[in-house]
């Protein structure tokens, strides 16, 4: 577990451009431990300002357990990785009611998914029930045992891997616990010149442990906060409506976007907005973090295919060209 933010004074009130400042520290702190993935760091960042859980999906040894936990350091948040597999039960993950003979009472004791970033690691290995147990600590910040709800960490937030489903040993996510994340990424292989500076050991890269972290738990509150501050002009809402209206009227898509996935576009396009020091969003925010929304949400199959598609709605709807999105419009 990551006692980072119990080490660190609490972070006082920053304005806008500095919060602004402390999210491009971030990325460039995590990009030092994930070489060569910064634009993955990225996204992987704005859905948790955007209040979103992040599913990452590829092969082993691709770094996205490293990807999050380096987030988690940088963060400077409480950090536990729970590692899935077929024998699980749903206790392991929320946990258990105690009797303790001296009180003659039950007393709960927590599971590992009371903490602020939890890492599910290879969820997918894990069987439908395991799954869904946390459903309701995704969507609502809290769970539910023996009738007694507990809430969780404010800065609660899932970062879960997945091998991919061809592999032994694997169980397809359930739609419902799917549309929990705001963003499937895949990590790719590193590029070459990467990938050789690294088996040479001349890559710079630096030990998760060895992460300043740059936030906590309130000072990523505030960050969120700054974020839902964003300003969103009507031609924008208009172009992530026909962007949405598309989706469910081309055939090749079984079932179309939902709006809670418009509004975590918009929330999503808002943080990369917030990355690049504006104010405002504009169409390439939406463009910029549409591929990994749309990747699960439009039925098809294979990776390679749904990319297209995003692509190819994306192309179906053009941008208008007429008043500036800038809040002064």
């Amino acid at each position: 577990m990551n006692n980072a933010s119990a080490q660190m004074p609490s972070t006082p009130a920053l304005a806008p451009h500095d919060l602004q400042a402390a999210a491009k520290t971030l990325i460039a702190r995590t990009a030092q431990v994930v070489l060569g993935k910064e634009q993955v760091i990225r996204q992987a960042l704005c859905c948790v300002l955007a209040g979103g859980h992040l599913l990452l999906e590829d092969l082993p040894g691709l770094g996205k357990t490293t990807l999050a936990h380096a987030l988690a350091r940088g963060l400077g948040l409480r950090f536990r990785r729970l590692q899935f597999t077929a024998d699980m039960l749903p206790a392991d993950i929320l946990g258990v009611s105690i009797f303790e003979p001296q009180s003659r009472e039950f007393r709960f004791q927590p599971g590992p998914i009371f903490t602020e970033i939890l890492l599910a690691d290879e969820i997918n290995r894990a069987p439908p029930k395991v799954q869904s147990a946390l459903l309701e600590a995704m969507e609502e910040r809290q769970v539910t045992i023996e009738g007694k709800r507990y809430p969780l960490p404010e800065a609660f937030f899932v970062i879960a891997t997945q091998n991919p489903l061809h592999q032994q040993g694997t169980y397809p996510l359930p739609e419902s616990q799917l549309d929990r994340f705001a963003l499937i990424l895949g990590m790719g292989y590193p590029a070459p010149e990467v990938e050789r500076a690294m088996l040479k050991g001349q890559g710079g890269r630096t030990h998760i442990n060895d992460i300043e972290p740059v936030l906590d738990a309130r000072g990523l509150a505030q960050m969120r906060q700054a974020v839902r501050n964003i300003h969103v002009a009507d031609p924008v809402i208009d172009y992530v409506q026909k962007l949405l209206q598309t989706s469910r009227e081309m055939p090749e898509f079984s079932m179309g976007l939902s709006p809670r996935a418009g509004l975590m576009l918009l929330n999503l396009a808002r943080a990369w907005a917030f990355i690049d020091q504006r104010d405002h969003v504009l169409p390439d925010d939406i463009q910029a973090v549409f591929a990994g929304l749309v990747t699960h949400r439009l039925p098809t199959s294979g990776a390679r295919q749904l990319q297209s598609s995003a692509e190819r709605l994306l192309a179906a709807v053009k941008v208008d060209n007429g008043p500036s999105a800038s809040p002064s419009n």
